[in-house]
């Protein structure tokens, strides 16, 4: 994945391309100081603010149309504290930067996404999760942070130190103030043996719950217009590293899950009558292996193929009838799905609009191909989705208003009055925050 890009005139597009804006001015500060400066300036000015890492989210959470902060310089590992177990990363470092320093200190995050090319503050923003029976998102490993607020200040906050901001700006959507500086809690570097194989959509939704309990970290991605899902769990090993090798690795992880699949995008977009035959194809072409390595290497993979994507959490007891919904909507519909649906899941967890906040929680993904029309699919999966009280990824494609969170998120006026202290004028407003977080 290619980061974000400035295009003609100064528009701003994100990576899926699905959102640009026209920022005013593009700041990039060297330093806290230079950023809260330039918040502070922008105020003056009568400049909304907004800070934008990569542009892998698919809403317009970071689009803006005043000062648009560019975190490139803020990055490196400020401190690691090996008594705490903690690392402290400027809020611009890329994930890959982080997970790569990280190892070479024989440290390693406990749980991580699938991809690593988006900042730590912008991941962490905006719930980035991977999947975890006991471990939860990015956000549920930050034990500290320090941001910029509306005034120009710097407030840094913890359990001990400011908790109540804490509770809340672990995911702060962008809207509290401007993340400088994240601590996040590491563990010595241990190994996971990943198994990955083939199983049908039938025998996955039955024994959902038993895969889920016996595992360390579960997932699946489900062929629409196919009865098959590959599965993946990862377990901690004892070892020995046991790595992919090379040649497999380029083969299945370049080769198939990237080059022959974006060109099954492209045949699928120009001729939509073929996807179910492509999907078929397609569901039988990565074979079953097992491997162990560093976890960095076994949570991440390379993702080339260009889309857009919703995705929500539901109460992970409602997941497996939503998904069995999804696919009779599919199949009965006569769209034609091109992408797999990704299901993944989360602990509860106790931050104020964490998409886990207060519930045991498992995601379902949807995607479309970049520049493939997704409205019609993804309308009528949401529609299952908040039938189930679901809530949407913070990042990605949905619909949903104020109002609706209100309903889903029992603490969801606890970060609205947060919001009302710390930047009461709404100089990190945009029209998303409008719409999630009202006026």
């Amino acid at each position: 994945m290619s980061s974000t890009a400035s295009g003609k005139n100064g528009t701003w597009r994100n990576w899926g391309g699905n959102v640009s804006a026209r920022p005013a001015r593009e700041v990039e500060p060297a330093s806290v100081e230079e950023l809260a400066a330039a918040v502070r300036k922008a105020a003056e000015d009568g400049l909304k603010v907004k800070a934008v890492g990569t542009g892998h989210s698919f809403t317009s959470i970071a689009a803006t149309d005043g000062v648009l902060i560019r975190p490139q310089l803020l990055t490196g590992i400020r401190n690691i504290d090996r008594d705490a177990m903690t690392v402290t990363v400027e809020a611009g470092t890329p994930l890959k930067r982080l997970n790569l320093a990280l190892a070479r200190e024989g440290l390693s995050l406990t749980n991580m996404g699938d991809i690593m090319e988006q900042t730590v503050s912008g991941a962490t923003s905006t719930g980035t999760h991977g999947t975890g029976r006991e471990s939860g998102s990015i956000a549920a490993q930050i034990v500290g942070l320090e941001l910029v607020t509306a005034d120009g200040s710097v407030l840094t906050c913890s359990e001990k130190e400011n908790p109540e901001v804490f509770a809340a700006a672990r995911i702060g959507l962008g809207a509290l103030g401007i993340v400088t500086a994240i601590t996040l809690a590491v563990e010595p570097v241990f190994l996971l043996t990943a198994r990955e194989e083939p199983m049908p959509f039938d025998r996955v939704t039955r024994e959902f719950d038993q895969l889920w309990a016996e595992n360390e970290h579960f997932e699946f991605y489900w062929f629409p217009h196919t009865g098959s899902t590959n599965t993946k769990r990862n377990n901690r090993s004892a070892g020995p590293e046991h790595p992919v090798g090379q040649l497999r690795a380029w083969f299945e992880d370049e080769f198939l899950s990237n080059g022959v699949f974006q060109a099954a995008q492209w045949v699928g977009r120009a001729a939509p009558a073929t996807i179910p035959a492509i999907a078929q194809i397609s569901s039988k072409a990565l074979s079953a292996r097992t491997y162990t390595d560093i976890p960095y290497k076994v949570f991440t993979s390379p993702r080339r193929v260009r889309f857009v994507e919703m995705e929500y959490a539901l109460p992970r007891g409602a997941v497996v009838e939503a998904l069995r919904e999804l696919r009779t909507m599919v199949d009965h519909s006569g769209l034609r799905v091109s992408f797999p649906v990704e299901v993944r899941t989360a602990p509860a967890d106790d931050i104020t609009l964490s998409t886990a906040s207060g519930r045991d929680t498992a995601y379902i993904a949807v995607h479309m191909a970049k520049g493939t029309p997704y409205q019609r699919y993804f309308t009528a999966a949401e529609r299952i989705f908040t039938a189930h009280e679901g809530r949407p990824h913070w990042g990605k494609v949905h619909t949903r208003d104020a109002e609706y969170f209100a309903e889903v998120y029992p603490r969801f006026g606890e970060f609205t009055a947060l919001r009302d202290r710390l930047d009461p004028e709404r100089l990190f407003q945009n029209d998303y925050l409008r719409r999630v977080l009202g006026s």
